[in-house]
């Protein structure tokens, strides 16, 4: 099975945002995506899009997706890829099809002279880390990933700032 992994183009919302509720309801949070194709194909495909993604097809059916966008670091003086959502269909796991969509990746970072590709993945999450892991990606153990939304957010915004 050869997955055919391309940048996403306007008519793939559908799929993105079907395979990122599946994401979702694989990582135990079925209810918590409200991201809606419109708003999907608005941030991909606008004049300067700040987030991008790739869509893996099998027999013309996507069946894979990666959804990034760059940070940049300070400390290497170059950007970074930061890889938001990875995920394949349950039914083809196991075919290459992770592993061409992260190549596709290394291909970006590459192509714009990144330092690195970050990503994150859920405590529990052993088969994604083994996945990780066989590329030759590794955990870091100083860094604890923060986030600041919601209720919190919002009374930042209502005080001025922190």
């Amino acid at each position: 099975m050869t997955a055919t992994v391309r940048r996403a183009r306007p008519g793939d919302e559908h799929d993105i945002i079907r395979l990122v509720h599946a994401l979702a309801t694989y990582e135990r949070m079925p209810d918590a995506v409200k991201a809606t194709p419109e708003g999907l194909a608005a941030a991909l495909f606008c004049d300067h899009p700040k987030v991008f993604a790739h869509v893996a097809e099998l027999d013309g059916k996507v069946v894979g997706i990666a959804v990034w966008f760059f940070n940049y670091s300070t400390w290497t003086g170059r950007h970074g890829l930061y890889l938001e959502d990875l995920f394949v269909d349950p039914e083809v796991r196991g075919g290459g099809v992770a592993r061409a969509l992260f190549e596709a990746l290394g291909e970006e970072a590459q192509r714009d002279d990144c330092a690195r590709i970050d990503w994150a993945v859920l405590d529990w999450n052993d088969l994604a880390k083994g996945f990780y892991r066989r590329l030759g990606g590794r955990q870091l153990c100083d860094w604890e990933p923060w986030r600041l939304d919601g209720d919190a957010l919002e009374a930042m915004k209502e005080r001025g700032g922190a």
